[in-house]
This record gives structure tokens, C-alpha cells and sequence, in this order.
């Protein structure tokens, strides 16, 4: 007689995660996590690191890079209102995967860079929240304000309107646990996709990584099944742009 393992502990609590957070998405007919958003054409110049390297050899060497932006509201609250706000940023490849980070509206010190904090205003401060592993050492990753960048405003019409009169910008940057952060590129915003290209854009946070870079802890292990989740209430099984990777 064969007998069937039973599945670990973790395994029924990846299912369970993956089961509710499919059927909540299947009741909001579209993305569990952060549904109202636009979305964008990019470009991310990579500077360098100053300083000691991070070890991500993408963010530690100059670079020029294609990119896809979308930001969006939590919630969302009604246009306006104070939201966990977001920037979800895919680095094109030639080659491999896509490079996606998504980062949350925080605070820029290091106590304040692991919690998402409601704002109004989409000019500000987003971290990755969720820190990530390069060998031994931790390493958080944010999108800042670029000081010289037009402003965007407190909705997502203001995003857009924008970019049709200028091309705003965020600075990419890296810190450890307690560090500073320190600059290494910078992401360019231009032309507004179609909201057919919007609703089918899709990232992979966990999987999608440079592969010095993984992300790390039990927050990222809940993001990877929850979006799992939310990827089969959509119908999501491929990349945007042509790449056959998961899809968030």
C-alpha cells in the first residue's frame, strides 16, 4: 500500500494564503493590492554606488535601461484622501528577467523605512518595506524625490497631466538597516500607457531579481503567496513585454 505524505505546515499555509487571496481578487475583478494606478513608459539611468558596493552588480555598475512605472493608491481612498501610495518600476533586460521592485510610501529614516505610511502626495519617499539579502548582509532599496522634478501632484490625473508637460523624475537609492541612503540612478516618467496596457501589466517582486538580490523574512514569503493568489484570480500567467515569468 503507498502512502501519501501529508503536506508540510507551511505548505497548507502557502495554499491558504494563495485560496483567500484569490478569492478576494476574484470579488474586486482585478488586482487585489494597489488596483487604482497608472501607468507609464520609462527610462532608469543606473549611476553607480558610491561608495562601498552593494554587490548587485545592476546597481553597482553605470547602466541605461528601459523601464515600465506604475503608480497607484492602496486602498484607494477616494482622489485625495491620505493612501498607502506605490511605485512599481520594471527594469527591461536584454537578457534573463525583468529587474521589478515595488516600493510603499514610508518615512526616509531608518526607523520609519520598514513601515508604509499613509500621505497624500505622490512626491515623497516609497521603500522596498520588505528588505532583501545580498549573502549576508541586508539591503532596503526606496525611490526618492527628486528635488528638481516637477511636482505630482495629489491624484492620479495630476501624475498624468505631469508627464505631458515635462518628464518627472525619481532617484533611485540603497541603504542598509540603519544607513543613509545613497543615491545610484535615477527613473524617468514619460508617456502614459493605454488603460488596456495598465490592467494587463503585471510584477513579480519576489522572483524578478538580479540574482545577487533575493528578498528576505516572513513579510516576503506572505507577498509572494498572496500575490500568487491575486495573479490566478486574474488570469495572469505571463509578463508584460513578452517575458514567460510569473506574474503578480
Amino acid at each position: 500500500m503507498t502512502v501519501t505524505p501529508r503536506p508540510s505546515r507551511s505548505a497548507v499555509a502557502a495554499a491558504a494564503a494563495e485560496r483567500a487571496s484569490a478569492a478576494l481578487g476574484r470579488l474586486r475583478h482585478g488586482r487585489l493590492l494597489h488596483p487604482a494606478g497608472r501607468s507609464f513608459a520609462g527610462e532608469v539611468v543606473i549611476w553607480g554606488t558610491p561608495g562601498p558596493p552593494t554587490g548587485v552588480g545592476l546597481l553597482d555598475h553605470p547602466g541605461r535601461y528601459r523601464a515600465t512605472v506604475r503608480l497607484s493608491k492602496g486602498t484607494p481612498t477616494p482622489s485625495g484622501w491620505p493612501d498607502v501610495l506605490g511605485v512599481a518600476l520594471r527594469l527591461h533586460r536584454d537578457t534573463g528577467r525583468p529587474f521589478d521592485l515595488l516600493v510603499s510610501s514610508s518615512g526616509a529614516a531608518p526607523l520609519l523605512r520598514n513601515l508604509p505610511l499613509p500621505r497624500r502626495c505622490f512626491t515623497g519617499t516609497y521603500s522596498t518595506i520588505v528588505g532583501y539579502r545580498v549573502g549576508p548582509r541586508r539591503l532596503w532599496l526606496a525611490t526618492l524625490a527628486d528635488p528638481d522634478s516637477v511636482c505630482l501632484g495629489r491624484t492620479l490625473s495630476t501624475v498624468a497631466a505631469a508627464t505631458r508637460t515635462d518628464t518627472p523624475r525619481l532617484v533611485l537609492a540603497v541603504a542598509s538597516a540603519v544607513g543613509p541612503w545613497r543615491p545610484v540612478g535615477q527613473v524617468g516618467i514619460g508617456a502614459p500607457l493605454s488603460a488596456e496596457e495598465d490592467a494587463a501589466l503585471a510584477f513579480d517582486p519576489v522572483r524578478n531579481l538580479p540574482p545577487e538580490l533575493r528578498a528576505a523574512g516572513p513579510l516576503a514569503w506572505l507577498r509572494e503567496h498572496t500575490y500568487r493568489g491575486s495573479r490566478r484570480a486574474r488570469g495572469a500567467t505571463a509578463q508584460s513585454g513578452g517575458s514567460t515569468a510569473t506574474t503578480v
